[in-house]
């Protein structure tokens, strides 16, 4: 750890670090300034550890945010954008043995919330996603690559899934036949996938985060107004309704995927209308028509596209998602099943509250 920081120009001795937030992919630990800290150091900072497993190339998040960074320089030089911190020698990472570090500064006076508990966090969440969107919206995306290839293509997802089906029908009978009802129930909607494949080419591209849950919003610690994004590892081209969907998905219910009791699963109109008026507030003048049209699809596309990758992890023997019992990655599929039908259900209505919004 002393080697890392040191790396960053940040001396050991005047901080104190722990391990910081609830993400599950990379390691992070917050810097906490001992007494006296100012200039730069007041505030404390991040150190992030990239998992290499999942993201294979940290040439190009780094170069992502760098560019990013720039595009937002020149057109919204005030607007709060969390730049990595150089290396002593300029670089955007430092590379210990293989490990890929990245130094951020922390957003004093800010908090996150892992699930949203008022309709007023998903305004100001959604808010701060859509402010990023219509402040890169033009944004040059020729240099720009993936992270992850393929992170939200549906097309991509669905031949895994079938794929799944057939090894576990031969390899893992047993899982197959405990799952039977979910395979039908998600294979009955395959209309969600012809939908996609048709949107893939008729939506333009644009800069998105691509992992839009509530706590990748930094929010006042007093007020829970919101202050600016973060974790933007998936930051990289993509649909609108890879942002918006994300939000419908993990926003609007009262319980989270890990929810094994679908009793539980709704979907709240008030935090739906909340997070629909924040985002489209500042990014539906640069829509265009087609994707005016598909916004209440961002839902369908990205609760479906979840609940297959959780039961392909199950039927594959659980192999991506950490699971604590036999029946996790089933439960979840269940339950990202249960809020498909409650939106699917809440249609017309949802559709007003978007209509309304535009």
């Amino acid at each position: 750890m002393n080697h890392v920081l040191s790396a960053f120009g940040i001396e050991p001795e005047r901080f104190d670090v722990r391990p910081f937030g609830s993400g599950h992919i990379n390691k992070t630990f917050l810097l906490t300034p001992c007494a006296g800290a100012h200039g730069r150091d007041a505030g404390g900072f991040v150190l992030q550890r990239i998992n290499t497993t999942v993201f294979k190339r940290p040439d190009v998040i780094a170069r992502n945010q760098r560019m990013t960074g720039e595009h937002l320089s020149r057109v919204a030089p005030d607007y709060l954008f969390l730049r990595a911190i150089p290396t002593r020698d300029g670089a955007d990472m430092f590379n210990a043995g293989g490990e890929h570090w990245r130094m951020l500064p922390h957003a004093a006076d800010t908090v996150t919330v892992d699930q949203a508990e008022t309709p007023r966090q998903a305004f100001e969440a959604a808010r701060q996603f859509g402010q990023f969107a219509r402040l890169t919206h033009g944004i040059d995306l020729a240099a720009f690559e993936p992270s992850i290839p393929q992170f939200h293509d549906l097309a991509l997802r669905q031949a895994q899934f079938e794929r799944a089906v057939a090894d576990a029908c031969s390899a893992r009978a047993d899982r197959a036949e405990h799952a039977r009802d979910m395979i039908e129930v998600y294979q009955s909607r395959a209309d969600i996938v012809e939908t996609f494949n048709r949107l893939s080419r008729e939506l333009p591209d644009r800069l998105m985060h691509h992992d839009t849950k509530i706590n990748n919003a930094l929010l006042r610690e007093d007020s829970f107004e919101g202050v600016c994004i973060c974790d933007l590892d998936t930051l990289m081209p993509g649909k609108i309704i890879s942002d918006l969907g994300d939000m419908v998905r993990t926003y609007v219910c009262p319980v989270s995927e890990e929810e094994p009791d679908v009793r539980k699963v709704a979907v709240r109109d008030d935090y739906f209308a909340a997070l629909v008026q924040g985002y489209l507030n500042e990014v539906r003048e640069v829509l265009t028509d087609s994707e005016r049209a598909n916004l209440f699809f961002a839902g369908e596309f990205m609760i479906y596209m979840q609940g297959i990758r959780f039961l392909a992890d199950y039927l594959n023997g659980d192999v991506y998602y950490p699971v604590k019992h036999a029946e996790h990655n089933l439960d979840r599929t269940r339950n990202q099943w249960a809020l498909l039908q409650c939106l699917t259900e809440k249609e017309s209505a949802l559709r007003r509250v978007i209509d309304s919004c535009l």
